[in-house]
C-alpha cells in the first residue's frame, strides 16, 4: 500500500527508517535523499518513523468563544438540523452579524 503524505512532507517512512538505521554523516545522507541536514538530525533523533501531524494539538474556532461553540453544539444535537438550516434558525446578534455586505456568502466575512 502507498504511503499518503501531507503537503509539506519531504521524506517517506521508509526513507526515515533508512536514515535512522545509517551510520552516515548528516551531509552525506541530506545529499543523497536531497533533503536539508535538519530534516535528517530531525530524522535521527525520532524513536519511530511515522510522520508527526500538523497543526494544532487542540483544534479550536477563531470566531467562536468555547462556550459560544458549546452551546452551538448543543443547539446541533438538539435539534438535529443540518447545519445550513441552523445558520438560519439562530437568533441574529445585531452586534455580531453572522455576515458582511461584502460577502457573498452567509457566515462569511
Amino acid at each position: 500500500m502507498a504511503q499518503i503524505l501531507h503537503g509539506s512532507a519531504t521524506t517517506t517512512e521508509a526513507i526515515g527508517r533508512a536514515i535512522q538505521d545509517s551510520q552516515e554523516s548528516l551531509r552525506s545522507l541530506a545529499k543523497r535523499y536531497g533533503i536539508n541536514q535538519k530534516t535528517v538530525a530531525k530524522w535521527k533523533k525520532r524513536t519511530e518513523v511515522a510522520d508527526l501531524p500538523t497543526g494544532p494539538s487542540e483544534p479550536k474556532s477563531t470566531v467562536l468563544s468555547g462556550d459560544e461553540e458549546a452551546i452551538i453544539i448543543a443547539f446541533r444535537r438538539h435539534t438535529l438540523l443540518p447545519l445550513d438550516d441552523c445558520l438560519y434558525s439562530w437568533p441574529v446578534d445585531p452586534e455580531r452579524p453572522l455576515s458582511s455586505s461584502s460577502s457573498g456568502h452567509p457566515g462569511q466575512s
